[in-house]
């Protein structure tokens, strides 16, 4: 990893201010369906990572570091049912082969598709997102109980990572969390917007790391 990082981090996006586009976010976005970035403690890619920027983006999220919550109540601070709440998915699914032309597939705990994917999701309160590298986010899957009653959820983007060579993903449905985010909850609450209102602030911090790259590499 470049270290694009300094004293002078962004206090909002913890960015060093070359990589903060904090300026360019649009006023937050009211989402209905919650959002939860839940943090491994190592996650270090400050220069690369998107869990707090994609939070900046709605009226409605948080992003909690920590291995381990004895329940998704703890992790909110009021009373939550995890059944009534997404979580994506971390094991082997192949969703375009489960429900053809679905982005957003809704699974059963065997790993099938849901045969009502509508009635999935349809009282889903809200999503939670696992960030830090694949070992990681697994370590937080199997430390936290309580997520195995949660609805899973699974990808079937129809384009790859805007990270393109910056950063290897072990499978080709592997998203950013800020993608991740911007698909499910611009497909559940079928607000397009949403999707690229994220993008659009990727793309900005990606196009700024890259320049920074080229700079470090010239001198």
């Amino acid at each position: 990893m470049t270290d694009a990082s300094s004293p002078d981090s962004c206090p909002r996006c913890q960015k060093a201010q070359r990589l903060c586009v904090c300026a360019d976010i649009p006023a937050p976005i009211d989402n209905k369906i919650a959002l939860v970035i839940l943090q491994h403690p190592q996650e270090q890619d400050v220069d690369l990572g998107t869990a707090r920027l994609a939070a900046l983006h709605f009226t409605n999220a948080a992003v909690k570091v920590g291995l381990s919550w004895p329940s998704l109540s703890k992790v909110l601070g009021r009373a939550a049912d995890p059944k009534r709440w997404a979580i994506l998915y971390l094991g082997s699914v192949k969703a375009k082969d489960l429900a053809p032309g679905r982005e957003v597939v809704a699974l059963t705990r065997k790993g099938n598709a849901a045969p009502d994917q509508d009635a999935a999701f349809k009282d889903i309160e809200g999503i939670i997102l696992l960030d830090g590298t694949w070992s990681q986010a697994k370590a937080l899957w199997w430390r936290n109980a309580w997520m195995l009653k949660a609805q899973r959820v699974a990808l079937n983007p129809r384009h790859p990572s805007r990270y393109g060579n910056l950063r290897k993903e072990p499978r080709r449905d592997g998203l950013s969390t800020l993608e991740a985010a911007g698909l499910l909850l611009s497909r559940l609450e079928n607000k397009p917007e949403m999707e690229t209102a994220l993008l659009a602030s990727f793309d900005k911090m990606l196009s700024r790391y890259r320049a920074f790259r080229a700079e470090s590499k010239a001198s």
